[in-house]
C-alpha cells in the first residue's frame, strides 16, 4: 500500500520510514481488533529502512486501538530515543530488551510481535508446548521454539539466550510468559500471530473437553509442516494484510497520521 508523505511535524522522517510507521500503526490496531492486548504491557516493533540499525516502538502509554503513525518511537540498540522531544517519548524497558535481541541477531526478521494474551499465556504454562492437534498448530510444527522463563525481561544479558533460543525459527513461545513471533515484513509478522494466538485458543479449548485428543500422525504433520512454509508464500501473507486493513478502516483517528 502507498501512503501519503509524512507530515512536517515529523523531521527527518523519509517516505521509507514513513511507511514502515503507517504499517507499524495499522499492526497495532490489528492486534486490539483481535483482542491479543494486555492494556500496555506488550509492545510490536519494526526496523528502519536504513544502515543506522534503528527501530520504532510503542509510545508507552498509548492504547493499540488508538495508535498512530506518529506515536511510534523510533530508537537505537540501545534503548535510546533517536527523535526530537525525547523526554515526551516514553519506551518500556523489557520491551526494549526483548525486541532489541531480535533486530540485533537477525536482520532478515523487521518485525517482531509479542504478546500476553490469555490462551497464550495458558499454553505457554503447559509443559508439552504446542500440541499438534489443530491445522494452525501444524504452521509450526518444527518451525517453533521455546524460552524459559527468567523474570520480568530487564536482564539485558537474557537477550543472548533468547536469541540462541530462537535460532533460525521466526515463532516462540516464552515459557510462563507468551508469544513471541517475527517477521521478513509486518504482512508476515500478521500472518504469524494470528495463527500462533488461534492455534493456543484451540489447544485451550480442546484441553477443557476432557476427551482423549486426535493427534494426526507424523509423516501428515510434517506434509502439512511443509505445506505451510513453502517458498514464495509471501504474497498471501500481503493478500490477507490487505483484507485485514478493511477491519480498521474508519475506526477513530486515522492509524496513518
Amino acid at each position: 500500500m502507498t501512503y501519503a508523505a509524512p507530515p512536517s511535524s515529523l523531521h527527518g522522517v523519509s517516505e521509507a520510514e514513513w511507511a514502515v510507521r503507517c504499517d507499524l500503526a495499522a499492526l497495532y490496531r490489528l492486534i486490539a481488533h483481535f483482542r491479543m492486548t494486555d492494556f500496555i504491557y506488550t509492545h510490536l516493533s519494526a526496523r528502519v529502512p536504513g544502515p543506522d540499525h534503528h527501530f520504532l516502538i510503542n509510545k508507552y502509554g498509548v492504547l493499540f486501538h488508538e495508535m498512530k503513525a506518529s506515536d511510534l518511537v523510533k530508537i537505537d540498540l540501545h534503548g535510546n530515543v533517536i527523535e526530537d522531544g525525547p523526554e515526551s517519548k516514553r519506551v518500556n524497558a523489557a520491551g526494549f530488551t526483548i525486541h532489541s535481541a531480535i533486530h540485533m541477531a537477525r536482520e532478515d526478521l523487521m518485525c517482531v510481535v509479542h504478546t500476553h494474551t490469555a490462551a497464550g499465556m495458558a499454553v505457554a504454562a503447559q509443559k508439552q508446548g504446542l500440541l499438534p492437534i489443530s491445522q494452525h498448530a501444524l504452521k509450526f510444527y518444527g518451525h517453533l521454539a521455546y524460552h524459559g522463563y527468567e523474570g520480568i525481561a530487564l536482564d539485558l544479558d537474557e537477550r543472548d539466550r533468547l536469541v540462541n533460543d530462537l535460532g533460525t525459527h521466526k515463532a516462540m513461545i516464552l515459557a510462563n510468559h507468551g508469544l513471541l513471533v517475527a517477521g521478513e515484513t509486518i504482512p508476515e509478522a500478521f500472518n504469524y500471530i494470528y495463527y500462533l494466538e488461534r492455534a493456543c485458543q484451540a489447544q485451550v479449548a480442546a484441553l477443557t473437553g476432557g476427551c482423549e485428543l486426535v493427534l494426526p500422525p507424523e509423516s501428515v504433520r510434517l506434509k502439512t509442516a511443509e505445506q505451510f512454509n513453502r517458498p514464495n508464500v509471501q504474497d498471501h501473507y500481503i493478500w490477507a494484510w490487505d483484507s485485514a486493513l478493511r477491519l480498521i478502516e474508519g475506526q477513530g483517528s486515522d492509524w496513518r497520521s
